[in-house]
């Protein structure tokens, strides 16, 4: 599916928004993404001078990625999945540990088409944000359409919560 030139302008308002909030606040954001494969990476750094902001992001899909690039621990990949509120909780503060940014969102989840389950349906995403020195936190979402909608909604989410953590 290709977007629309108005959701595209929609990922780049939010995107902007984001790093207005980080420029006046003089922090920076890292991002840790299974489900959107870096697209969350690249609405920020598609805007100019994002490297005055933007940290790193990391693509993690495999459990052993989640491990070693953002200190997820075994346990809770076997005990809850890839798909839980402790991976998400887990992905994010390792990102924000690791990179030494002052927020992190991450994401996983099942964007589909196939690997859904009667717990966790195709478009099932789990979404955590941090800011330093505060608690991480989790919000779990279900997203309709296919594969390119799920990932889309999931970015949008993820930069608004980012927001909302940026003016709390």
């Amino acid at each position: 599916m290709n977007l629309s030139p108005l959701q595209d302008l929609d990922l780049q308002q939010r995107g902007r928004a984001v790093a207005e909030l980080l420029l006046a606040r003089g922090m920076s954001m890292v991002t840790a993404e299974s489900c959107t494969g870096g697209w969350i990476a690249k609405v920020l750094t598609d805007i100019p001078g994002s490297s005055a902001w933007f940290e790193c992001g990391v693509v993690a899909y495999s459990y052993e990625a989640k491990e070693a690039l953002l200190g997820v621990h075994p346990q809770t990949l076997e005990r809850t999945g890839a798909v839980s509120q402790e991976t998400a909780i887990e992905m994010v503060s390792g990102a924000l540990a690791r990179f030494g940014a002052g927020v992190a969102v991450a994401v996983t989840g099942v964007a589909g088409p196939s690997g859904g389950t009667p717990d966790k349906p195709v478009g099932t995403v789990w979404i955590g944000w941090k800011r330093r020195g505060g608690y991480a936190h989790a919000e779990v979402f279900h997203f309709e359409g296919d594969r390119e909608a799920v990932r889309r909604q999931t970015v949008a989410a993820a930069l608004d919560g980012v927001r909302r953590i940026l003016t709390s």
